[in-house]
């Protein structure tokens, strides 16, 4: 299948899937996010769940985190860009959600795109290539090919990859791993 189906056909599955269901998965996502060695890496990049898109809950990740002494960055939205700009989360960082229900760091510290040495990617679908359907903006295309060439990237879905993207272009950029509940 197209992005363009895909990114319908999953937008629609994820808004079916019931609050045990999702309970479910993201307790099998975490137990795998948890089991993951962070040792060699200390600036983690994720994103925060937009809620009414049903997205996972990334703040039991990030209470994890925290325990680990890692330093947590979250991105705010360029539209007019399709850019990412990257800000420190602290414990006491304030957020506003933004009209797209993104929620979005207020007065925090900028970081450098090429400081993060792993990024929590969102996503749709991906497939056994680890290329991802998002929501079709290129916003983390766009910021994964400005990190540093060792910078680790993993995809968190809800669904078990498909066979493949029909239409993956010369801009997607292959995940090093996806975690899906399975």
């Amino acid at each position: 299948m197209y992005k363009k189906e895909l990114r319908k056909l999953y937008k629609e599955k994820r808004k079916k899937l019931t609050i045990e269901e999702i309970k479910k998965r993201q307790e099998n996502i975490y137990k795998q996010v948890f089991a993951f060695d962070f040792s060699k890496v200390k600036n983690i990049h994720i994103f925060l769940p937009i809620k009414h898109q049903k997205e996972i809950d990334t703040y039991p990740i990030i209470a994890f985190l925290r325990k680990k002494e890692k330093n947590i960055i979250i991105s705010k939205s360029d539209f007019s860009t399709a850019t990412l700009q990257h800000f420190l989360l602290e414990e006491n960082t304030e957020l506003q959600i933004n009209k797209y229900g993104i929620p979005e760091p207020v007065k925090a510290k900028e970081m450098p795109v090429k400081e993060i040495d792993l990024v929590f990617v969102p996503l749709l679908i991906s497939d056994e290539l680890n290329y991802r359907v998002g929501y079709g903006k290129g916003f983390y295309d766009r910021f994964l090919s400005a990190c540093k060439k060792e910078v680790i990237s993993v995809g968190l879905n809800f669904f078990a990859p498909i066979t493949i993207i029909e239409d993956i272009n010369e801009f997607d950029i292959a995940l090093h791993t996806v975690i899906s509940p399975n």
